[in-house]
């Protein structure tokens, strides 16, 4: 049973994905994406201030830390996935974002020199030749003509901000513990998020939108986490972050019966090509035989 937890987590995470999209005829972005992190910052407080307030004084020098990690993590890549949404596919938004391991590799190449692999460049090229099949709708060239999606070079933009933020969390390390960890980011992402939700159109929040937002900051925000928590607890990071490539599936299939959104053969075809570019960049296309055989990460 410890495969439903990361397998939860993905489900939602998936169907979070749908909810950005339907939001986009419900709120102004900077709206929800203010609401989001509100709503998990007061379900949050009750079990995560007293640990804030009695680690303050080691917590306030990593306070820059936390900025960027909320910067990058819960602003950049949340927010722009909403204004994505009013501009590309529930569908695209999650095969974009099966693209966040790949980016991490690529950018811990450019900016901290970590090492690549043959294979992984191998991954890169084919992960590269799936985007552009699936930003070109099966014709790639199209793209030298009329560019990519405004939505989909957003998603692009966001996924690389979180795939930059993995990378720094995962370099800096920060010894408080996950929740806490959650916790002080998502205080800072509403308070980034305040000068952009002053700019919002309306803040009101429509009678259909209720559901939205606490799904956004609930289920997505608090109870996924939770979820993929215990997943590496239980069965360690590296096979826990396999689940993470059922998320184009799962998305594709919810906005297909949600929201009526077409599943196109480039979708598949491009989307199979990014998960087998990522599967072989980190060297996970044998990871049968790794789980069966009980290695840990």
């Amino acid at each position: 049973m410890s495969v439903l937890f990361p397998l939860l987590a993905v489900l939602i995470w998936a169907a979070n994905t749908v909810v950005s999209k339907a939001a986009a005829h419900v709120f102004d972005p900077a709206a929800i994406s203010f609401y989001r992190w509100l709503v998990a910052a007061v379900v949050l407080t009750p079990f995560c201030l007293p640990a804030l307030w009695r680690q303050r004084r080691a917590i306030r020098p990593q306070l820059p830390r936390f900025a960027v990690l909320s910067l990058l993590g819960m602003v950049l890549y949340q927010c722009l996935a909403y204004y994505a949404a009013h501009s590309t596919s529930a569908t695209n938004m999650g095969v974009i974002c099966a693209l966040i391991p790949l980016l991490g590799l690529v950018l811990g190449t450019l900016l901290f020199r970590q090492r690549i692999a043959a294979g992984a460049l191998c991954g890169v090229a084919l992960s590269l030749a799936g985007v552009l099949y699936l930003l070109g709708q099966g014709q790639p060239l199209r793209l030298l003509a009329g560019g990519i999606n405004p939505g989909d070079a957003l998603m692009l933009i966001g996924s690389s901000a979180y795939a930059l933020y993995g990378l720094l969390y995962r370099r800096w390390a920060m010894p408080f513990g996950p929740w806490l960890n959650l916790y002080v980011q998502v205080l800072l992402a509403v308070l980034l998020l305040t000068p952009l939700a002053l700019t919002a159109d309306s803040l009101a929040i429509p009678v259909r939108g209720i559901g939205l937002v606490l799904f956004a900051g609930i289920a997505s925000s608090v109870l996924a986490a939770s979820f993929w928590m215990r997943g590496i607890q239980q069965l360690g990071s590296e096979r826990t972050a396999i689940f993470m490539n059922l998320l184009p599936l799962f998305t594709a299939l919810m906005a297909s019966l949600s929201l009526g959104e077409t599943i196109h053969g480039y979708h598949w075809l491009g989307g199979a090509m990014i998960l087998a570019g990522v599967s072989l960049s980190q060297g996970r296309l044998p990871w049968p035989r790794r789980i069966a055989a009980g290695q840990q990460p």
